[in-house]
């Protein structure tokens, strides 16, 4: 081969092997992002007016750490799970609040609401939920309007209130649009794997006829439990592991307009996905360490994945963020880079819940620093 043919097929492979990195780079993390936050300028206050953050609680109270949000039926209105007014982020284990959130230390509940309805500029129209939940987690709302609501508190949570005489945790709670309760799931203050007992319930989606799916995910179970829409219990799968159809911690559960389930799968780095019965059709690892998953409201059918903890010691060549990608097919498209994260620590710090609304808006949840945010598509 001539010096000339050869130096043409090295340059051809070079360029070969460069597209090949460069679109794998696009579908796990591209750095293209036509989102900006609605806050200060962006939110329209004039060229003095710095603004604040979109949401906003009555009596001028601060905001607490947020939990899982879901849209409201009219596709404008926001539910919010709101764990009440702790403050410090350092978790219970290590001897902080996070994780008993809405528990006083003598293991009474506090008096807040934690279940809100913000209207489209941010003003709570409908609260309801106080003194129910130790630490809320999952928050979903049904196609008629029910709100339905995890307690995700660990064991040793369950335990303290108990001896105050609080039966909460480890359980599923469905209420109506006004707050009152129509069904719970699980037996509150009492762990189990049985058909009828969670452990530290991370979540629950519904499908259009009404079963209901639990993703039984922030204790020990690792499992996903699946009901009808009267609470009977039907099936159950999944274990500890690291195989398909194995979990470490399901941490959400969304289903897609096909009627496929979508698990965060998030200490194993990848959304696993399912039919209603439970059979395994894929992972996706593409979008970081999954904490909570939406779908478009409307007909762009986009997929949105929160990730707040991915950083460069717990899954290097990640970052925190909102990855918004193809439905169908998994190819993500945007990256909406958190703000307040450094790789260099396992900061947390990301939106972990969110959803989105009609018309395209994106809304996160953001614990630990405790920010309701809303995301706007400028370009």
């Amino acid at each position: 081969m001539s010096t000339i043919l050869r130096a043409g097929s090295i340059a051809l492979w070079g360029l070969a092997a460069w597209l090949a990195m460069d679109a794998a780079g696009f579908a796990q993390a591209p750095s293209y992002n036509p989102y900006r936050p609605v806050r200060g300028l962006a939110d329209g206050g004039g060229p003095s007016v710095p603004g604040g953050e979109w949401a906003k609680l009555p009596g001028g109270r601060e905001m607490g750490p947020p939990a899982s949000m879901y849209i409201d039926t009219d596709g404008e209105s926001v539910w919010a799970f709101i764990r009440c007014d702790e403050t410090s982020p350092l978790v219970f284990a290590k001897g902080g609040r996070f994780g008993v959130d809405c528990m006083l230390p003598d293991g009474k509940l506090k008096p807040h609401d934690t279940i809100y309805k913000f209207d489209p500029k941010g003003n709570v129209v409908k609260s309801f939920g106080a003194g129910m939940f130790i630490w809320p987690h999952g928050l979903h709302v049904d196609r008629e309007g029910n709100v339905w609501a995890t307690d995700a508190a660990s064991e040793e949570a369950v335990n303290i209130a108990a001896k105050a005489g609080v039966k909460a945790g480890h359980f599923v709670r469905k209420f109506s649009p006004d707050g009152q309760v129509l069904m719970t799931l699980g037996e509150p203050g009492v762990a189990g794997n049985d058909d009828y007992h969670f452990r530290s319930p991370a979540a629950v989606v519904t499908a259009p006829n009404g079963d209901i799916f639990v993703a039984d995910g922030h204790g020990s179970n690792n499992r996903i439990v699946k009901y009808s829409k009267d609470g009977k219990f039907i099936k159950a799968w999944g274990k500890t592991g690291y195989a398909p159809g194995e979990f470490l911690t399901p941490h959400c559960i969304a289903m897609d307009k096909r009627g496929r389930l979508f698990v965060c799968d998030r200490v194993n780095t990848r959304i696993q996905i399912f039919d209603q019965d439970g059979k395994y059709l894929t992972s996706w690892h593409q979008f970081g360490m999954p904490s909570g998953i939406a779908f478009s409201y409307n007909d762009e059918d986009l997929i949105y994945v929160y990730d707040s903890e991915s950083d460069n010691v717990e899954n290097p060549g990640f970052e925190q963020g909102i990855r918004i990608g193809d439905a169908q097919s998994g190819w993500v498209k945007y990256f909406i880079l958190d703000p307040g994260g450094n790789p260099a620590t396992t900061t947390g710090s990301g939106a972990e819940f969110g959803t989105v609304d009609k018309f395209g808006n994106v809304f996160a949840g953001e614990p630990r620093p405790r920010v309701l945010r809303k995301y706007v598509k400028v370009r």
